[in-house]
């Protein structure tokens, strides 16, 4: 498994989320409740982009270390 292409793939997706929350702050058109509303999906994919990052390199440690024995 190429991890490093997985983690460079999330890692442009998580770019792109945080260039759309910049929008959302910076966008002085919007209310605070709207902008926090906007924001938590944001934040959700984020989080959850981290921990499928870090649940793939667990797999990937793993089944490295079971090849070894």
């Amino acid at each position: 498994m190429n991890i490093e292409f997985i983690e460079q793939k999330i890692n442009e997706i998580i770019t792109e989320l945080e260039k759309e929350v910049m929008v959302l702050v910076t966008d002085e058109t919007i209310d605070k409740q709207n902008t926090n509303l906007r924001m938590k999906p944001l934040a959700s994919a984020k989080q959850i982009l981290l921990n499928a990052l870090d649940s793939i390199k667990m797999v990937d440690r793993l089944n490295q270390e079971d090849l070894k024995k």
